[in-house]
């Protein structure tokens, strides 16, 4: 994991802070374990983790006025300094402008800004301490710093509604550590904090102008380009010396087999247009992204393609064959990883901890296998379905927009694959609904579904798009939890709708939109950790902050399209001089995510069903430990149960006990006790105990 650390005091704080570290509550040093001194006294700033010496960067104007960027960006260190300028004035928007993924922190006298990103892959976290206030870019070590307990209220909610913003608020984890929204920055002045939004807000009163199809793919051509070639222009790292050779080995199987990645830049090619067109950019732009003369495959031009072929379960030989057609681009050296059920997810439950929980735990093995024949730069497709596609909402702010005519291609396709006359009507009267139906009804809707544990929805495409034209719905594990933790999220929903009386800013399928990104993205973020390769990064360029802008800004009438991700895509592609792609490129395949599922909670029913035999779920008052193992051997024989609710739950558990599990803390010459949970988990006589 990589972070960055730092604090705001008042003037005259209880914490003697200075470049040495700082004066905890019984006259410890405290110092970031593993941590770079960005910045000294009085606030200052860490870099921890293995960060590249590219990746840190720090501009001065002088002593007082300084700006820090962490991560992957495309501007130079002029115009980082006119940024710096610029942000004297307030004006925070330009900081996040800039080709790449980063978080830029700027410091003018005592005022510091942390700003976040878009999407919510780059999150900010903060929490008061010491007479000020600490951030960081990790919730544990602030969690370790505070020896913060646990919020079962949010892990509540994060079970029973993970989309709906609401549920969330602000919360983490780690009780008193707090997350900035996507889309905004965290401003301190002398300790005190303020969160400051700096994107535009729209009005709901006024529509927005129409907007150029053709022009806006364009920008999102530009974008991505941009991004793409952000990524390309950064120095080449070559992983840590091969130590030696190993008998019946060659240098591929042994960087493997050492969890070494390939020097140079790569990218996933499962054969879907995402992955797809990231690999095709990424070989086609000048520059060289290939791996490095005198390493590999010595051919210092062409770009490592990993494409995983799973052997347990199968359904995409389609996808296969498309990324074998791609992978004879010249420019591409094509390798394929094969799994069985050793790779299955739930199959190999061990990792390591990570910031937060997500369902991606219990598929972090299966990537691990793909990422560890990959290179030490990685591109992968993640977030393009949520950039891009049109969340079922999006109908409801057509018809508020009053564009109805752009709804008779997609109920037409859900039409043709439901295989009823009825569908049209019951899309569109649910459109109506929503786009009738306040921000306010919407939550306290919601909490009443809870709390009469109504969670029955109809099955298919029509039945998944009509139960998303809502202002928010239950999640696939809510069905599983108890009672009384139904009611703690029900009672917090109706308090958020008491206080939201000016109701949501947003139209409803745009609102949406914003909370499935920022759920993808987090749950991206806690794959990177769980299943991070050494010396390798992982690089999300359809996350950026510029691309999701310019996927914004693509007409509601245009995504809502059938087949629109890869219209736009192709068009991107074609705009970059990259044509001739198979037939079938772009076609959508989730069945085999699903059967992957349903196949590794099969193989692996007995350790989960041990896992839950006294989870620390139960403690904490979220589910009853018998009523989740014969879900798991029902799952487990057949049973239509959502999967992706069992996911959650056992991630969550998985986390819980990884946590429990640490030694140590994210802090030296603290005390034994200065961690995070540092009682553990004690049995909650009533969920609705800490709910106030």
């Amino acid at each position: 994991m990589r972070w960055l650390v730092g604090w705001s005091s008042t003037a005259t704080g209880a914490a003697g802070i200075g470049s040495a570290g700082a004066t905890g509550y019984d006259g410890e040093t405290l110092h970031p374990v593993g941590s770079h001194l960005l910045w000294g006294d009085p606030d200052p700033l860490w870099a921890v983790g293995d960060w590249r010496p590219d990746e840190v960067r720090v501009v001065k104007a002088d002593a007082q006025n300084r700006i820090a960027v962490l991560g992957t960006c495309g501007a130079t260190d002029e115009e980082l300094r006119r940024g710096l300028f610029t942000a004297r004035g307030g004006a925070l928007r330009h900081l996040t402008t800039w080709p790449g993924s980063y978080t830029a922190v700027v410091q003018v006298g005592r005022r510091i800004t942390v700003c976040g990103d878009l999407a919510g892959a780059r999150p900010v976290f903060h929490t008061p301490w010491a007479g000020g206030t600490a951030y960081a870019t990790a919730a544990l070590p602030l969690a370790d710093l505070i020896e913060a307990n646990l919020d079962f209220g949010h892990l509540a909610a994060l079970l029973a509604a993970p989309d709906v913003p609401a549920a969330l608020r602000d919360t983490t984890p780690y009780d008193g550590v707090r997350r900035i929204p996507p889309g905004h920055a965290l401003v301190l002045r002398a300790g005190a904090r303020e969160i400051a939004g700096y994107e535009p807000v729209a009005s709901l009163a006024v529509a927005a102008p129409p907007a150029d199809p053709d022009r806006a793919v364009d920008a999102v051509r530009d974008a991505l380009v941009e991004a793409v070639r952000a990524r390309l222009s950064a120095p080449r790292h070559v992983p840590d010396l091969d130590p030696g050779p190993v008998p019946g080995m060659g240098p591929a199987e042994r960087r493997a087999a050492r969890g070494m990645p390939v020097p140079g830049i790569g990218a996933d090619l499962s054969g879907g247009p995402a992955s797809g067109s990231l690999a095709l950019l990424a070989a086609g732009l000048p520059g060289r992204p290939g791996t490095l003369l005198g390493h590999g495959t010595g051919a210092g031009e062409r770009l490592l393609a990993v494409t995983f072929n799973d052997l347990a379960v199968g359904g995409r030989e389609a996808e296969l064959e498309r990324a074998g057609a791609l992978a004879a681009n010249p420019r591409l050296h094509h390798v394929v990883v094969t799994g069985g059920e050793e790779t299955l997810p739930y199959a190999d439950l061990d990792g390591p901890l990570t910031d937060e929980p997500g369902p991606s735990l219990v598929t972090a093995a299966r990537h691990r296998a793909r990422l560890a024949a990959g290179s030490a730069d990685h591109f992968t497709g993640h977030g393009a379905r949520q950039v891009l596609d049109a969340h079922p909402a999006r109908l409801a702010d057509l018809l508020m927009d009053r564009k109805r005519r752009h709804l008779v291609r997609p109920v037409a396709a859900l039409a043709r694959a439901d295989g009823s006359v009825m569908v049209p009507a019951r899309v569109y009267g649910a459109a109506r609904r929503l786009a009738r139906t306040p921000y306010r009804a919407g939550l306290e809707l919601l909490a009443e579904r809870l709390v009469r544990h109504r969670f029955d929805e109809p099955g298919g495409a029509v039945g998944a798009s009509l139960a998303a034209l809502t202002w928010g719905r239950p999640g696939p594990a809510a069905r599983w939890l108890t009672g009384e933790a139904l009611a703690e999220v029900s009672v917090l929903l109706q308090a958020e709708a008491e206080r939201s009386s000016g109701g949501s800013a947003s139209r409803p399928g745009e609102f949406r939109a914003r909370a499935v990104l920022a759920r993808h993205a987090a749950d991206l973020r806690v794959l990177e950790q769980a299943a991070e390769i050494r010396s390798q990064r992982l690089h999300a360029p359809f996350l950026d902050n510029q691309v999701v802008r310019a996927c914004r800004a693509l007409p509601e009438a245009l995504r809502v399209q059938p087949g629109a991700r890869s219209a736009v895509l192709r068009t991107v592609l074609e705009g970059a001089g990259v044509t001739n792609l198979p037939p079938g490129w772009g076609t959508p395949s989730h069945g085999s995510s699903a059967a992957a599922a349903r196949a590794g909670l099969r193989v692996a029913a007995d350790p989960l069903v041990d896992l839950f035999s006294t989870p620390l779920l139960a403690d904490a008052g979220l589910v009853e430990a018998r009523v989740v193992r014969k879900a798991l051997r029902a799952a487990a024989s057949g049973e239509p149960l959502p999967l992706d609710g069992l996911a959650d739950l056992i991630s969550l558990e998985l986390w819980l006990r990884r946590l429990l599990s640490r030694r140590g803390t994210c802090w030296t010459g603290t005390p034994a006790r200065a961690r995070a949970v540092p009682s553990g988990i004690t049995p909650r006589r009533s969920a609705l105990a800490s709910g106030a």
